[in-house]
């Protein structure tokens, strides 16, 4: 199965293992990934205003280009996956919005066609747990593994869709199949407070010490993500247990995972 791939900026530099092991997964699971060509940056962030469309332009032309090869977009990060989601929704739902931006680019309309799916969803939905457990050379049993949600994964939950924003278990029951024992912890998808790391960075630093001592006490030996931004903020704020990206666990399972990172 082919799919379009939208990497996004972070992950072709400060988060290069959760592009990479994407690919090198995806190929053990049967999945092509096709990197969308002359992709840009994806915003950054989804910006509420109505009359705010020039930020969300990339995003749509990434949308056209899964469309034109008749592919669902699949992304890794977070930050990108919701922007493009919100956009593709808004593209569906709001009339004016989409007519505004189909205007500006001057191109044939685009309205929404595109199915988006974060590289969790591929994984759960598409794929299925059950032919990840199969394709395990490298059990994780025995290892305690937090996966922390953050913000932009879950939420807008009416946009989002991907699984019960309170309660969510789609990277718990990735674990599993790895052979894992996922850790359930209060704040696995409360804000790590990256967006204000620059604005006040002591509470930022307040929150995410407080992500990683919730895990570590219901018994974490290490805590997964996909977010770049998060594994930033827990990292540079002192996380006294290992903080690695879900593809680099998954890669490790299936046997592909290098024995250094370039």
């Amino acid at each position: 199965m082919k799919v379009s791939y939208f990497p996004g900026c972070t992950l072709k530099n400060k988060a290069k293992e959760l592009d990479r092991y994407s690919y090198k997964c995806a190929e053990v699971l049967g999945i092509t990934l096709e990197e969308i060509e002359e992709w840009q940056c994806c915003g950054g962030v989804f910006v509420t205003a109505k009359n705010e469309v020039a930020s969300k332009l990339s995003s749509v032309r990434a949308l056209k280009a899964a469309m034109k090869k008749d592919q669902p977009l699949v992304t890794v990060c977070s930050g990108c996956h919701n922007v493009i989601k919100q956009t593709n929704y808004a593209m569906q739902n709001d009339k004016e919005f989409a007519d505004k931006v189909n205007r500006y680019m001057a191109e044939d309309a685009y309205n929404g066609e595109t199915e988006v799916y974060h590289y969790l969803e591929l994984l759960r939905d598409t794929i299925g747990f059950d032919k990840v457990k199969e394709k395990v050379v490298n059990s994780l049993q025995g290892k305690k593994i937090a996966a922390y949600y953050g913000c932009l994964l879950l939420r807008p939950n009416s946009v989002m869709k991907m699984d019960d924003p309170e309660n969510p278990r789609i990277m718990e029951d990735l674990i599993s199949a790895m052979g894992g024992d996922p850790v359930i912890y209060a704040n696995r998808n409360e804000c790590c407070g990256g967006y204000i790391a620059l604005e006040s960075p002591e509470a930022a630093k307040i929150r995410s010490n407080d992500i990683v001592r919730n895990a570590k006490a219901m018994g974490a030996e290490m805590i997964i993500t996909a977010c770049p931004l998060c594994k930033y903020n827990l990292v540079k704020n002192g996380a006294d247990i290992p903080v690695v990206y879900f593809t680099e666990l998954l890669a490790e399972a299936l046997g592909v995972k290098e024995n250094a990172d370039g």
